[in-house]
């Protein structure tokens, strides 16, 4: 059975909190190995983030992973933060280097942590927590190649981490090629594989341009179709589910879906794959 996993945002208003919760609980039947909560970028929803997680593992039963970066913190803060989680019974760490909140170049803070090498040593330290972090199938638009791209995740990995999750892509081969690559060079740890359902096409493109995820001109032309032609919703599933029915095909035994908060198309995927909400057998009269 393929392992799930999904990520979340943290709310930032109490109709998008209600809205949460109904796409964890949507989400809960199908038994995910964890939820995780994003932090903004520059830290800009740290507190939220804190907030969502601890509620959400108190509430829901779920493990939670929260997301923790090194962006606009010093060290103090990020581990004061670290032994909070710690202390609400969150033993899940996403460990991020983040990005600044202008969406300009990464610059560490004074007194805080250089990269996320030096955040998973230190959280790694702390022996409190299950590391996991960022991996890029298209390579990080900071690395100068993408052999300097899997240098950083083996780094990550030797310091602490077990187990990495990558940003999403559009095409499977770009999976497994990273995939084939990092053990090539060694790197043993799992690495689950990142999956965006596009649910609006024009907001996913417009993502993967600021990520640097490239997208073939096969794939954009055939969602600008479906797009014309009032079919999105059905194409973005049928898109999805070949992707993860591949994936799966090739070896693959996790999936982590990218949720936007928005559970309906990640459902519809999982039902494509036969991996169908677990219910309680009823007695009809």
């Amino acid at each position: 059975m393929t392992a799930l996993s999904f990520e979340t945002f943290p709310p930032k208003s109490l109709d998008a909190s209600f809205h949460l919760w109904d796409t964890v609980q949507a989400l809960s039947p199908l038994e995910p190995r964890f939820i995780s909560v994003t932090y903004g970028a520059g830290g800009s929803t740290q507190a939220l983030t804190q907030e969502a997680a601890q509620t959400l593992r108190k509430t829901s039963g779920l493990p939670v992973a929260a997301h923790l970066t090194c962006t606009g913190q010093s060290k103090s803060d990020v581990l004061r933060t670290a032994s909070r989680f710690a202390a609400s019974g969150i033993s899940d760490i996403v460990a991020l280097r983040g990005d600044a909140e202008n969406g300009g170049a990464f610059t560490p803070h004074p007194e805080g942590y250089a990269n996320s090498v030096e955040l998973i040593e230190a959280l790694a330290k702390m022996g409190k927590f299950n590391i996991r972090v960022g991996a890029y199938p298209d390579s990080h638009p900071d690395a100068a190649s993408m052999a300097q791209n899997i240098d950083w995740l083996k780094a990550k990995i030797d310091a602490g981490a077990s187990e990495a999750i990558t940003q999403f892509f559009f095409e499977a081969d770009s999976f497994l090629r990273f995939r084939d690559a990092c053990a090539d060079a060694g790197i043993t740890a799992p690495i689950t594989p990142g999956i965006l359902p596009v649910a609006n096409w024009k907001r996913a493109k417009a993502f993967a341009d600021r990520c640097g995820t490239p997208v073939d001109v096969v794939t954009a032309t055939a969602f600008d179709r479906a797009e014309r032609e009032d079919r999105a919703e059905l194409f973005a599933l049928t898109h999805c589910a070949d992707l993860c029915d591949t994936l799966v095909s090739e070896g693959v035994d996790a999936l982590h879906f990218y949720t936007l908060n928005r559970p309906d198309l990640t459902l519809k995927v999982c039902r494509a794959l036969g991996l169908v909400p677990a219910a309680a057998i009823r007695n009809v009269a």
